[in-house]
């Protein structure tokens, strides 16, 4: 068996979420996919027929799926049956911080997000590898109705709400990386804001791979009824193993009339994990949809958060930040579909290439025919280090009707060596200006992140640029 990377090798050091935790399973199924694994996580969480049924046709969807031609390498790149489906640490999710397992702790505490609690979130919720170790939610907010629970117990508490939205915005026929997360779903969260309620503190979530070979296959429902509002946040990140793991998530989040929802990633996963993830939201009239979305870590992303128009005036935006360096290819995006008159929408995507780093900017913007007076802008810019790294540029219009507005800009760039003359003949250092031109470049997105978020973001990417240049 592969053991973790070494924490004093240098690249633990510049990944300081690469170390492994020995963490006690609880549960946990032989390697492979099979109907056998479907029925295991059936029997231990105890899930009703209709679940178990969806579960096992789900996983026929993906055996028969094929991956998109427009999908090269992930066909060949890895063997299914190289991963572990369900691995638990624990039997169920608690609200009490002191109840969790104290290896569990430990591994929260190194990563310090045990003390974000103390930050004032609304709500706190903690996953490793297959289940939600812990999830809270402040006194204030669930006495207005705020529901914030895993996605296991929002099936199990509130099942008529859970089956009435689940998977009906993304089923398991959308993609094959969809129906496997649909057969082996496992933790992420149930949100419910009720009409009128502004959940104005955010409700954050940290997800955590621990195990090797490992799969991790949360799933996120987020509900927002009529004039509420909602900001949801999450991070992720993960051992440095010699092998690879697998990480393929599914959000689905119902924007009703009026309401809005802010929806912050910032995903941190090392090297050796392929993350494969479909996020998409319905937006109802006059309701508004904002991703803010960070890519950094990885083997390879596959990530295109979408905005589905389908009420009259309804809004859209997407803001993207991706950055790829050595042995990472990054291909990011969003979706903008109007299914409805007078809606507006907004990209704008940034990437930064490094070290021979690959990034791409997939995008789509749909139009349907009776899609009147909508506008949509989309902005996408590259940034390229040096000459090994890689950035490709993907953008689809499809406009059905003749009454629509759409923009689109591009622009791919590099670190010149006029702007590194400039800045060095005043007295910077070359690496500090390196880092000067680069924190300027993805301002734009990081000024969208909440404070904690925006230092760390802007920490990662600069160890990940580190000697790029020259």
């Amino acid at each position: 068996m592969s053991e973790p990377v070494p924490t004093n090798s240098p690249v633990a050091r510049e990944y300081k979420e690469g170390f492994h935790d020995d963490i006690k399973t609880l549960n946990s199924v032989p390697k492979g996919l099979s109907h056998d694994v479907v029925d295991y996580m059936c029997d231990v969480k105890s899930e009703p027929d209709w679940m178990r049924r969806f579960r096992h046709e789900s996983l026929d969807v993906f055996l028969k799926q094929e991956i998109p031609p427009w999908l090269p390498g992930l066909r060949d790149e890895f063997n299914y049956d190289e991963f572990t489906y369900y691995v638990s640490p624990v039997e169920k999710s608690s609200r009490n911080w002191e109840d969790v397992p104290i290896e569990i702790r430990r591994t929260y505490d190194k990563l310090g997000i045990a003390k974000e609690e103390q930050k004032l979130l609304g709500g706190l919720g903690a996953q490793i590898d297959s289940e939600m170790a812990y999830h809270n939610i402040q006194e204030s907010l669930a006495q207005k109705g705020v529901i914030f629970l895993s996605c296991d117990d929002g099936l199990k508490q509130y099942p008529e709400i859970f089956r009435e939205h689940f998977a009906k915005v993304i089923p398991p026929q959308d993609n094959k990386f969809a129906a496997l997360n649909s057969a082996f779903w496992s933790g992420g969260s149930f949100v419910y804001v009720p009409k009128g309620v502004k959940c104005d503190i955010p409700l954050s979530v940290y997800f955590r791979i621990n195990a090797e070979q490992f799969g991790q296959f949360e799933r996120t429902l987020i509900i927002i009824e009529d004039d509420a509002f909602c900001h949801y946040v999450e991070g992720c990140s993960a051992p440095i193993y010699t092998t690879n793991s697998l990480h393929a998530a599914v959000v689905e989040i119902y924007v009703k009339e009026r309401a809005r929802c802010r929806y912050t990633t910032i995903q941190n996963w090392s090297t050796d994990v392929y993350n494969l993830v479909t996020k998409r939201s319905l937006i109802s009239a006059h309701g508004v949809m904002e991703w803010v979305d960070g890519n950094l870590g990885s083997k390879r992303t596959v990530k295109y958060p979408s905005c589905y128009m389908i009420g009259e005036g309804a809004h859209g935006e997407v803001l993207s930040l991706a950055s790829a360096d050595k042995g990472m290819w990054q291909d990011a995006g969003a979706k903008m579909v109007f299914l409805a008159p007078n809606c507006t929408g907004r990209i704008n995507s940034k990437s930064i290439s490094g070290h021979g780093g690959r990034s791409s900017y997939r995008g789509l913007v749909q139009v349907a025919k009776n899609a009147t007076n909508c506008r949509v802008q989309v902005n996408c810019d590259a940034l390229i280090l040096d000459p090994q790294s890689r950035s490709d540029t993907y953008p689809t219009m499809e406009v059905n009707g003749d009454l629509a507005t759409v923009e689109h800009e591009a622009t791919v760039s590099s670190v010149s060596d006029e702007q590194l003359f400039y800045l060095t003949s005043r007295g910077i250092k070359k690496e500090d200006a390196v880092s000067m031109i680069v924190n300027g470049f993805i301002e734009p997105i990081v000024k969208e992140l909440p404070m904690e978020f925006a230092v760390e973001i802007n920490r990662l990417i600069g160890m990940q640029m580190e000697g790029s240049v020259g």
